[in-house]
């Protein structure tokens, strides 16, 4: 019931009022990451959602497309621009995804979206995160983030498919507003992204 029903009815409410709300913020960050990143604000990219089916997820773009002599981009961190680490920092980059939750693609909780070349390295339980929609904040995001293991991040994930119910959802994203304000887990160890997925 909660899950077919209520749940969606929640997303679909929430990311209409969230997007009518914050929209002044959405204004004013799109035109300084226009300026910063040379026109372009927003970051586009194919990620598998329910069942494994693909969509394109918008973010804001946190870093440039600066490139070295040979045409190879620069690291991340050398990329990142002043007000893309602010916008990540306060985990504003993830405030379009609230259009992909209204057009239904996207949950406003759930296994985040990862990307789609991980898919053919996946375990049978490991794909198990894609039996809900992804969300735009998670159980593993509360629960590290960045800063946690792949294995972690999909015992959460899967943790949170078998146990999805409207009370685990606020609890999640109340302890979701305490990570933002804390930014824990937002960078892995060293890094300024995650280490890429390799399988088992």
């Amino acid at each position: 019931m909660y899950l077919n029903n209520i749940k969606p009815f929640l997303d679909f409410t929430s990311s209409l009022i969230g997007i009518i709300v914050l929209s002044p913020l959405f204004i004013v960050i799109t035109v300084l990451l226009f300026i910063s990143n040379k026109g372009k604000p927003f970051f586009f990219q194919l990620r598998p959602g329910k069942n494994g089916k693909i969509f394109k997820i918008i973010k804001f773009k946190t870093m440039n497309d600066n490139r070295d002599f040979q045409g190879n981009l620069l690291a991340d961190r050398e990329r990142l621009t002043k007000i893309g680490n602010l916008v990540r920092k306060t985990s504003l980059d993830e405030i379009p995804q609230l259009l992909n939750v209204l057009k239904g693609e996207m949950s406003v909780v759930g296994p985040r979206p990862l990307l789609t070349n991980y898919l053919h390295l996946y375990t049978n339980f490991q794909n198990r995160r894609h039996e809900v929609k992804p969300g735009i904040t998670g159980w593993a995001q509360v629960k590290g983030r960045n800063s946690i293991s792949w294995d972690k991040k999909f015992e959460y994930d899967v943790w949170y498919v078998e146990n999805i119910c409207f009370t685990l959802d606020i609890k999640i994203l109340f302890y979701s507003i305490g990570k933002v304000l804390s930014s824990q887990g937002i960078n892995a160890a060293n890094a300024e992204t995650i280490e890429p997925f390799n399988g088992e």
